[in-house]
């Protein structure tokens, strides 16, 4: 097939996906755009926590509301013609769970009311006016917490790994919600005796050559911030840092099911679930202009034996007591 019967293929196509789209949505029925930075087996937790939000208000997918799911497969270069995508179905919301999924969104409408999981503050991203009244077309979750979410992730790290001293932070630049990370990062390290080095990481075959360097300038352990690229690779992130003896701390429980070793943060699943609270008050007449940013109600402590195990470390009893989720 030559190139521009190819492209021209590919057009058709997405016209008639969006057109089937809006022929399968029943009328009088609200439409859920969903924009996700991850691919589709990636956020299959996280969705199922949003469907079972949604059963909890009534609301069964395919008899009285629609989702239509926008999934860039780890590649947030996608997320710009995706949210345009969701856009043009004309949906009542769009989810995006992600600081550049919403920026992309916020890019193709000003009108359709956003709801986005945010690990920043929303007000220094310009999302909205203020936490208590965005102001604007976004609300949502901030999925961080408080300001002492990084201090207590150290603080563990320091209770498993008492003779941890230099600390490799990793960070995707391309993401401005690291900011937020880095920006509590001195004060939280300090307080332990802990020196903290920013490694970069903008693309997944940056990965493994970073470990080295990691591992190579002397870190004794890492901490891995929220970012969407690290968690659709997360299984390959786990394994480089069992394989690189590299103790490491993640933003999510997820990361500890794919192998790594700690994790403390906001749950997924459950900031998707709380969301449809704010899903249910727009549907009812509620403006993203004058419902509140929540705060994440559900913070879980997850821990790999497995991999303490292969990286020599022993686990405090009284650590395992306390965690959610020990894996065996």
């Amino acid at each position: 097939m030559r190139r521009r019967q190819f492209i021209a293929g590919i057009g058709s196509a997405a016209i008639g996906g969006l057109v089937a789209a809006r022929a399968q949505q029943p009328a009088g029925r609200p439409l859920i755009g969903v924009l996700s930075p991850a691919s589709t087996a990636t956020a299959a937790g996280y969705m199922e926590g949003l469907r079972a939000g949604l059963r909890d208000f009534g609301y069964v997918e395919g008899h009285n509301i629609w989702l239509e799911v926008r999934y860039a497969e780890g590649v947030p270069a996608r997320l710009p013609s995706l949210a345009a995508e969701l856009v043009d179905l004309k949906p009542d919301i769009i989810i995006a769970g992600s600081a550049v999924g919403i920026s992309a969104a916020q890019r193709v409408t000003q009108t359709i009311p956003l709801i986005t999981f945010t690990v920043e503050d929303p007000v220094a991203l310009g999302l909205a006016k203020s936490i208590a009244r965005p102001g604007g077309n976004i609300t949502g979750i901030a999925t961080f917490g408080d300001d002492a979410l990084v201090g207590k992730q150290l603080a563990l790290m320091k209770e498993v790994l008492p003779d941890m001293s230099r600390l490799a932070v990793m960070v995707n630049p391309g993401d401005p919600g690291e900011a937020f990370v880095l920006r509590f990062m001195p004060e939280a390290t300090r307080a332990l005796g802990v020196t903290f080095h920013v490694f970069e990481v903008q693309a997944a075959a940056e990965l493994e050559a970073t470990f080295a360097r990691i591992v190579r300038d002397g870190m004794h352990a890492l901490f891995m911030t929220q970012n969407p690229l690290f968690f659709s690779r997360r299984y390959e992130v786990a394994e480089l840092a069992v394989r690189m003896r590299l103790p490491a701390m993640y933003g999510y429980r997820e990361f500890v099911q794919a192998g790594g070793l700690l994790s403390y943060g906001s749950s997924l699943p459950g900031a998707y679930r709380q969301s449809v609270r704010l899903i249910d008050k727009i549907l009812k007449g509620a403006s993203p202009a004058d419902l509140p940013f929540e705060l994440a109600t559900r913070f879980e402590l997850a821990i790999n034996l497995k991999t303490a195990k292969a990286l020599g470390l022993t686990i405090p009893e009284s650590f395992l007591l306390r965690a959610d989720e020990v894996i065996e």
